[in-house]
């Protein structure tokens, strides 16, 4: 008995000291934690799982035209079994799938990606050994380790994405909620009584599981929580987040295991964010198919956004967003401070939709000749800009603008507003051409060549020697 006391004190005054150290990380250490996350920009998101081979498909006919198809079984409202028989034939991953998605993402001028290790159908991608419903039991594969191991190779940044929702897990109590989706809401439960402990048990193993097995793990993206069912109540939060830290302690995590205002949120809807985190409850506030009209100044954000309306591979959905917008969203989000974490849904075989693929490829076309103007950027000094977006680099001796140019004018003058520095210096960044720059009143004024060089978006630099100095800012 003296030998169980004198362990169980261990472990308490371990669990105490390990709290105490994550409650009180100083200002300094999570800018330091988080410097790597805020100079990317950019990533990837992949919606990847049982759903993808169904393609939006079931019993042969469309679900939908648009809308989540990673969604399927909760929109056709079946149990687990009659699910799993129709869509585990269809998911038959290709050898190297992990590496065409990753020279894809290198190729686009991502730094980081983030895909689903498990989504709402509670499917896990890896060799999991706390449940028979994973690539490991059904695939002899581990399909995580094959895309860790294919970013790693690319030199990307890690992230997991993890549903906390479960439609699979026999103990998950979805009656306990009524605002989460579930296939079988308003359903007795099929085998009786559930005990939701025991799947927050099952939850916070498999997190383990994949903190432990695969190496220093970047991002934790955690879906999702509701107003009625969420943090400790619905998925033991505080402890999961401290398990993954004392784990993986530079890790960095979103704000979907809350549902309250200090956690960024105000609704239920896509667009309920607010600009407002206590650290506690996460790094990041994660606003979904929204870009906030003037970002979120003091709060780091990021903006997951699909290609056309669904996360997970549909044959239906032809609702594909150009190029044009996909790169004027990348600036757009980079010029109000936040990042973009743009989707693509591989079908079954783990191949990338063509549509998918071309959008990454021009993505990364304008981004080599302009990636600068969006790595290691803060949010514009303006609110807004008739020809477009800005965004800054700003040291004490030292300011450098980069004038996105969606509107060109016709007149071949880029107006600058509100910049009364003198020593100032211009120039067209994806060729080093030098501009011609002069003060007009409280205006710098830019020449620019009669026609742009990128219909996307071109890109004016900017230099300004001394402090950036800005009168009557608009």
């Amino acid at each position: 008995m003296e030998k169980i006391s004198k362990l169980s004190k261990s472990v308490l005054v371990f669990l105490i000291l390990i709290s105490f150290v994550y409650a009180q990380e100083s200002p300094d250490n999570r800018d330091a934690r988080m410097e790597w996350w805020r100079q990317a920009r950019f990533g990837m998101f992949v919606h990847w799982g049982l759903y993808s081979g169904l393609a939006g498909t079931w019993d042969g006919k469309p679900v939908g035209k648009t809308g989540g198809m990673e969604w399927i079984q909760q929109r056709v409202k079946v149990d687990t079994d009659t699910y799993a028989k129709q869509a585990i034939p269809l998911f038959k991953p290709k050898p190297n799938f992990a590496v065409e998605w990753a020279r894809l993402a290198k190729e686009a001028g991502c730094k980081y990606v983030v895909f689903t290790t498990k989504h709402h159908e509670g499917f896990a991608l890896h060799d999991s050994k706390v449940s028979d419903y994973d690539a490991g039991s059904v695939l002899n594969r581990d399909l995580v380790k094959e895309i860790v191991d294919a970013l790693r190779a690319e030199g990307l940044r890690v992230g997991f994405y993890h549903s906390v929702i479960d439609w699979h897990h026999n103990q998950y109590e979805y009656e306990l909620s009524k605002q989460l989706p579930h296939p079988l809401k308003g359903k007795p439960y099929p085998e009786g009584k559930r005990d939701h402990s025991k799947y927050i048990e099952y939850l916070h193993a498999q997190v383990r599981e994949l903190l432990t097995q695969y190496g220093k793990i970047d991002i934790m993206w955690w879906d999702y929580s509701s107003q009625d069912f969420q943090g400790d109540k619905a998925w033991k939060a505080t402890e999961l987040m401290k398990m993954a830290r004392s784990l993986q302690p530079q890790i960095i995590m979103n704000n979907r295991l809350y549902r309250i205002p200090e956690a960024g949120w105000a609704s239920m809807g896509t667009d309920g964010y607010t600009p407002r985190l206590n650290p506690k409850y996460g790094d990041f506030i994660t606003p979904e198919q929204h870009i906030p009209p003037t970002g979120m100044p003091g709060v780091d954000w990021e903006t997951c956004m699909t290609m056309n309306t669904t996360w997970g591979y549909s044959e239906h959905d032809h609702a594909w967003k150009s190029s044009k917008t996909l790169i004027r969203n990348l600036i757009d989000i980079a010029s109000k401070g936040g990042n973009y974490l743009l989707n693509i849904g591989p079908k079954g075989d783990g191949s990338i939709p063509e549509e998918s693929i071309k959008a990454m490829r021009d993505i990364g076309a304008w981004m080599k000749a302009n990636s600068e103007s969006i790595y290691g950027t803060t949010a514009s000094p303006y609110e807004n800009l008739k020809w477009g977006r800005c965004t800054k680099k700003v040291t004490d001796k030292k300011a450098t603008l980069y004038l996105h140019i969606f509107d060109y004018p016709q007149d071949g003058r880029l107006i600058v507003p509100g910049v009364i520095n003198k020593d100032i210096t211009a120039y067209l960044l994806a060729t080093g051409e030098k501009l011609k720059a002069v003060n007009e009143g409280n205006n710098v004024v830019v020449s620019i060549p009669s026609k742009p060089l990128d219909e996307n978006a071109t890109v004016v630099v900017l230099e300004i020697n001394g402090r950036l100095q800005l009168a009557n800012k608009p």
